[in-house]
């Protein structure tokens, strides 16, 4: 049985601010941390004004609680929680629920949700992991995407985008196929992942078998430690602005994109041949279009 280490996620690993390291830890938190970070996410406002003690007294927990999230998130304490804190409700205008009913009105809104999303995940987004992750998909002789629903859109997204630099990629979204392709994959290959909710199961399971396979597997979600976690060499977070309006689609949508994009940036850049492709796969289609 092959022994799988879960992902270490260290300072430099989960940055960003701290809303958005609630948001990405809060599966797998205890209890009464989950308590004190639900907490937070409600009324940032206050606890950005109040003491440690206040905090703990108001949530009805004890102080260490509080330092335990705070360390648990990745801050060397409750201070540096804070700070963290003000910069992300001093930095957003907090977007309101329209109640007019209007299609420009809700138009606002989810414009207003959307970049928010954009700006947290591009405060996750970790520079060592995306370069490290680029190396490979930047020699791989054949990129695998899989994913279900949504982000299976995404998965055939970024192929076309990987395709377009001369880089052989292969987009999976029937279960069964993607688990023939990972096992036939050549050696060297990649395999990446996307799950948002980070517990899809089949995605899950095509990491695992990447990963049973000795493949460089590469999981984008924005759940950490999520089970799609498990079996990924490198895990890219998104952020993801749950709300009843848009269900997450939006939000998911767009996240994913500029995780992606970003990740094409970076390999463009290592790939010499790559303005050549670019040129050529545009001549390809040009009788395509009037």
């Amino acid at each position: 049985m092959t022994h799988v280490q879960s992902p270490i996620f260290t300072r430099s690993s989960v940055s960003g601010g701290a809303l958005g390291r609630i948001r990405l830890q809060a599966d797998n938190l205890s209890p009464s941390l989950r308590r004190v970070a639900d907490h937070v996410l409600h009324d940032a406002d206050t606890v950005v004004h109040q003491t440690i003690t206040e905090l703990a007294t108001q949530v009805g927990v004890g102080e260490a609680t509080i330092t335990r999230l705070c360390r648990k998130l990745d801050f060397a304490g409750f201070h540096a929680f804070k700070i963290a804190l003000a910069a992300d409700v001093l930095g957003r205008e907090q977007p309101t629920m329209p109640h007019d009913g209007s299609l420009r009105s809700q138009a606002s809104y989810l414009a207003r949700q959307t970049a928010q999303t954009l700006d947290d995940t591009a405060q996750l987004l970790d520079p060592v992991v995306l370069e490290q992750v680029a190396d490979r998909l930047a020699r791989a002789p054949r990129v695998d995407l899989t994913g279900q629903g949504n982000s299976g859109l995404l998965a055939v997204y970024f192929a076309h985008r990987l395709m377009r630099l001369g880089i052989t990629a292969l987009v999976h979204t029937d279960p069964h196929m993607a688990a023939v392709a990972i096992s036939t994959a050549p050696r060297g290959g990649v395999v990446i992942g996307l799950s948002s909710s980070g517990s899809t199961i089949d995605t899950v399971q095509h990491l695992k078998l990447a990963h049973s396979q000795g493949h460089y597997t590469v999981a984008l979600t924005h759940r950490a430690r999520s089970p799609v976690t498990r079996y990924a060499s490198a895990v890219l977070f998104t952020s993801t602005q749950e709300d009843p309006l848009t269900d997450s689609v939006l939000g998911t949508l767009t996240s994913q994109a500029l995780v992606l994009e970003m990740l094409y940036g970076a390999v463009l850049t290592r790939r010499p041949e790559a303005h050549t492709m670019l040129r050529v796969t545009a001549e390809s289609v040009v009788e395509k279009k009037y």
